[in-house]
């Protein structure tokens, strides 16, 4: 696996580590899911694990929230072994996996949940935060699949925790209700709470994020602000109508990728104006050219997509 490229934080203040995994590898008998891991987490930012899909970032998480423990290496969360109860205390956790019960009212599931932490939010303030006052009295099997990820959202920071790790808490949610849990979410970092993200969905990690870790196959390959991540390595994308093949187009200076788009391509370019010219100099005919910045999306995917190829070299 090619070394991880691990992008410097500039000009900002130092933030107190509160929880860390150091040179950690989980072993789930001949699988591996993590392999020398090093990966923190500072106080009051949001920090945004991503990955594919096996690439080790649910595991990374139970580790933090002490439901699994590693094969090697040290887990520590405020300090403690974060399975220790004083531990869990200050820690909230919207999960995708696990169940509540379907009988239970909104309001008994919060209240339940708040009695196992020392100073919980109040009922009216965890209902108003997470948009379910209209809800309180609702039982949790009649609800909509986006109510319930409210609910569980709820009952994440109902004991008023000092970390929080949230794993795609937008699934199933509406493009309105996915931008008002992003402000919930950004009213809880102003308060001082620390973040722990992971989301599929790249433009919320971009909206939120304070750091960003890009995880592959149970390694960080990537680590640095979204635009630090996306400056370095998604570079700039131009759209336009052209009748060359893209065999010829990956070959033209400056090009990373290609892909079609409707009638037109989609050029990923480190080198934008490397790559103009080569297309005006090939194709006369060029036309709706578009140059616009690349998305953490078009980063995440440079990032996965060369650690892959990286892989099938050695």
């Amino acid at each position: 696996m090619p070394t991880a490229q691990v992008l410097p934080i500039h000009g900002r203040r130092s933030h107190q580590t509160v929880a860390q995994l150091q040179d950690v590898t989980k072993n789930f008998g001949s699988v591996r899911a993590l392999l020398d891991f090093n990966f923190s987490v500072r106080t009051g930012e949001l920090t945004a694990l991503l990955g594919p899909n096996g690439a080790g970032k649910t595991t990374a998480i139970k580790l933090l929230l002490g439901l699994l423990r590693p094969t090697s290496g040290h887990v520590s969360v405020f300090g403690a072994d974060p399975s220790q109860a004083i531990t869990r205390t200050r820690v909230g956790a919207m999960l995708q996996v696990g169940r509540v019960p379907e009988t239970l009212r909104v309001a008994e599931h919060i209240d339940l949940f708040s009695s196992y932490y020392p100073n919980p939010l109040s009922m009216s303030e965890t209902l108003a935060i997470a948009g379910l006052e209209d809800l309180r009295q609702r039982r949790f099997g009649d609800l909509s699949g986006g109510q319930k990820q409210r609910v569980l959202f709820a009952l994440a920071i109902c004991g008023n925790p000092d970390l929080l790790f949230l794993d795609e808490p937008t699934v199933g949610l509406d493009v309105a209700a996915r931008h008002l849990l992003w402000e919930e979410i950004r009213h809880l970092l102003s308060r001082g709470k620390t973040v722990v993200l992971t989301t599929h969905y790249l433009e919320e990690a971009d909206a939120l994020a304070d750091r960003v870790a890009v995880i592959n196959k149970g390694s960080i390959i990537a680590e640095g602000t979204p635009s630090e991540i996306k400056a370095r390595t998604a570079g700039k994308k131009i759209r336009c109508i052209t009748q060359l093949p893209p065999a010829v187009i990956r070959n033209i200076k400056g090009v990373m990728d290609v892909r079609a788009d409707r009638e037109a391509v989609v050029i990923q370019a480190n080198d934008a104006e490397s790559a103009l010219r080569g297309l005006l100099s090939l194709d006369l005919e060029i036309s709706g050219i578009e140059v616009t910045s690349a998305g953490l999306e078009d980063a995440f995917l440079a990032l996965t997509r060369d650690d892959s190829q990286g892989d099938q070299n050695v």
